[in-house]
């Protein structure tokens, strides 16, 4: 088996085995195929796609190429949720916890921000002493005396994808749905749950630019997990505007701490409980959105996520008293030009703006400052007055405040005319 007759087999459009598949995967994995063959079999992917058998069995090459966490120590049904990543996206502070409290067992790997996109540990991060690489054996105590726990991706699971994903960002070969489909499935496979939720998020400030493209993704995602032996729905959100009012590290795991007091963001808690409701559902426990807010009103959620910062090492005080968290004194005020309605919040836009201040990363070796974002003081619908306060930044002395200032000030767009306020949850797809 040659990786050139492989490269041209694909380049023509013909359908690869089984092996050939696993063939380039092991050996690429093993450096005993040259990045110049490897990003050559990308494009072939990338123009003349995969079809829902080659996807699996990409997933599963990539699946098998490093180690996979057992969760069977743990009773029940094992869940796991993931984001295709947005602005604002606080989503897994406010949900887990609300699952926990329901008594299923929520064990999370996420990643850290690139690009426009916040990242899960980096905002964990921003609890003093919080800690995200915990070894194996501590991460399953801890989901199953709390209830859920949220780590950072080991080294050691899936790494073929590690490898391959690397390869794509440097050759322009990340957006093909086989190629983003097998990566987040070998990952999620691997880290051992029995049932997924996938929050795939379309419009401006996702990789997702439209409902067709989100909705294909997510239904192959599903066919891979189900193929896999395990369960999988998908929830299509809304990511034209931010998630919420607030956007940066603090910032958000502040909101989010107020979402599970009750007091968060309507579009915040909508979807939260959506989510909540369809994972529950994969469990096999039927709630209403009157029972989410029960448990919400009860304080438990809250108190497990107390209990959750204090067992990876935070400062579980932050709950009761957030100014224990890092959050800039230096703020600057926008202020609108005119009158009128915002009908327009673009999410990237505000997204490049928090990377600007410092509260995001354009390379993975980029530092976060975890006390600089974005405060949403108008959002899509709001009616302002000319000098009104539509944003708030929070920035440091290394922040590019100009061009951050120019990037919030371009993501809102007013009219006289009043516009409604956008779905947050477009889908749900069994």
């Amino acid at each position: 088996m040659r990786m050139y007759d492989i490269i041209r087999k694909k380049r023509d459009g013909m359908e690869l085995k089984r092996e050939e598949i696993y063939f380039v995967v092991q050996k690429y994995t093993a450096g005993e195929i040259p990045d110049y063959q490897m990003s050559a079999f990308l494009m072939a992917v990338y123009f003349q796609g995969m079809n829902e058998r080659e996807t699996y069995d990409l997933t599963m090459a990539m699946l098998e190429s490093g180690e996979r966490l057992d969760l069977s120590s743990l009773k029940g049904v094992k869940l796991d949720k993931h984001s295709s990543g947005g602005v604002g996206d606080k989503i897994s502070f406010v949900v887990l916890p609300i699952v926990a409290s329901f008594g299923v067992k929520v064990a999370k790997m996420s990643g850290r921000g690139l690009g426009h996109t916040g990242g899960t540990i980096d905002k964990l991060e921003s609890i003093p002493g919080m800690k995200t690489s915990l070894k194996k054996e501590e991460f399953l105590r801890i989901v199953d005396e709390v209830g859920f726990s949220i780590v950072s991706q080991t080294e050691n699971l899936a790494p073929a994808d590690k490898k391959i994903y690397a390869l794509r960002d440097a050759t322009a070969t990340v957006e093909n749905l086989s190629l983003i489909a097998s990566s987040i499935v070998s990952k999620k496979l691997a880290a051992g749950a029995d049932a997924i939720l996938f929050d795939v998020k379309v419009g401006r400030g996702a990789f997702m630019k439209n409902l067709q493209q989100a909705e294909a993704l997510a239904r192959l995602m599903i066919d891979i997990i189900k193929r896999s032996g395990r369960k999988a729905k998908a929830v299509i959100s809304n990511m034209d505007q931010p998630l919420g009012r607030m956007v940066g590290n603090s910032l958000e795991v502040i909101e989010a701490i107020e979402c599970l007091k009750g007091n968060g963001p309507t579009d915040v808690m909508k979807l939260s409980y959506v989510i909540v409701k369809e994972m529950l559902d994969l469990a096999g426990i039927k709630v209403t959105e009157d029972d989410i807010e029960r448990m919400v009103c009860s304080g438990k959620p809250l108190m497990l996520f107390k209990k959750f910062i204090e067992y990876q090492g935070g400062d579980p005080k932050v709950v009761d008293e957030p100014d224990r968290l890092p959050v800039s004194e230096r703020i600057i005020d926008l202020k609108a030009e005119r009158a009128g309605y915002i009908v327009q919040l673009d999410a990237e836009a505000i997204g490049r703006a928090c990377v600007m201040l410092g509260g995001g990363r354009t390379k993975k070796e980029d530092d976060i400052d975890h006390s600089v974002g974005i405060e949403l003081v108008k959002k899509v619908s709001d009616w302002v007055n000319a000098g009104d306060v539509i944003a708030r930044l929070y920035y440091s002395n290394k922040s590019d405040l100009m061009t951050a200032l120019e990037l919030v000030k371009s993501a809102y767009e007013f009219s006289e005319r009043s516009s409604e306020i956008p779905p947050v949850v477009l889908e749900v797809i069994e």
